[in-house]
């Protein structure tokens, strides 16, 4: 198993990409937390790994507060022993130009996409640091190699980028990696409504991608588990581009 005896701590965990996320790293030996503010959907998926044999828990979590983040990470050490690997997982979409897009609205994605990932890194750091070893893993999106008409989405995912990469020089001699992925237009519910809610939209979409489809959220959950997991032990600072080509045009 590739990820056995690791603890992992996956925000956005309940659902879209974060839940396949949980369900693959429980497969594949990790002791899973998933912290969100769905509750319901988070216990659910909490209940299909413990089923399937995994461990499992869920933790509420509100990116945007860093004690949250702090009780989520104390959590996570108080029942499985340490933290291994943080997935940065929560985000949200606004797809709006910079005379559409509202004082609020910046505000709030900000908040959730890069203000949630820098708390979430500094909550973890500190763990990884007593076992020497730590894989972060940030998504990101192509949105934040190529901007677009998603001006306060691409600044957040932007900004993950680059935190991303600091995080790496500052942490690399303490045995901690951090690297982002970079995904296309992945079918989740946060993209779907936006999107993928027409056929015209499916069709515009699939069109985009060299590769002829949308992409899935186990398309990026693999990724994500290569990152997560011992194989990239000499992967620190990269952009994982999983994207059906779209950025290679």
């Amino acid at each position: 198993m590739r990820l056995e005896s690791k603890v992992a701590l996956i925000s956005g965990g309940a659902r879209g990409m974060g839940a396949v996320e949980a369900r693959m790293f429980a497969n594949e030996g990790a002791k899973v937390v998933i912290a969100d503010m769905l509750a319901a959907e988070g216990r659910q998926v909490e209940a299909e790994i413990i089923e399937s044999g995994g461990e499992c828990l869920f933790v509420n979590l509100n990116v945007t507060d860093e004690s949250a983040w702090q009780n989520a990470v104390e959590t996570t050490v108080s029942r499985f022993g340490k933290l291994d690997i943080l997935v940065n997982n929560a985000g949200i979409a606004r797809i709006n130009t910079v005379e559409d897009t509202s004082s609020d609205e910046w505000d709030l994605v900000m908040d959730i996409n890069a203000k949630g990932v820098f708390l979430g890194t500094k909550a973890a750091i500190p763990e990884m640091r007593k076992v020497k070893a730590g894989s972060i893993v940030n998504i990101s999106s192509i949105a934040g190699l190529t901007g677009g008409r998603t001006s306060s989405y691409a600044a957040s995912k932007g900004a993950v980028r680059l935190l991303t990469k600091s995080t790496a020089i500052q942490y690399a001699s303490e045995g901690i990696r951090c690297n982002s992925v970079h995904p296309g237009v992945i079918e989740t519910p946060m993209t779907s409504p936006i999107m993928l809610n027409t056929r015209d939209g499916r069709e515009l979409n699939e069109a985009r991608h060299p590769i002829g489809r949308i992409g899935q959220p186990e398309d990026i959950a693999y990724g994500v588990l290569f990152l997560a997991s011992d194989e990239s032990s000499f992967m620190t600072g990269s952009e994982l581009v999983i994207d059906g080509g779209l950025t290679a045009q």
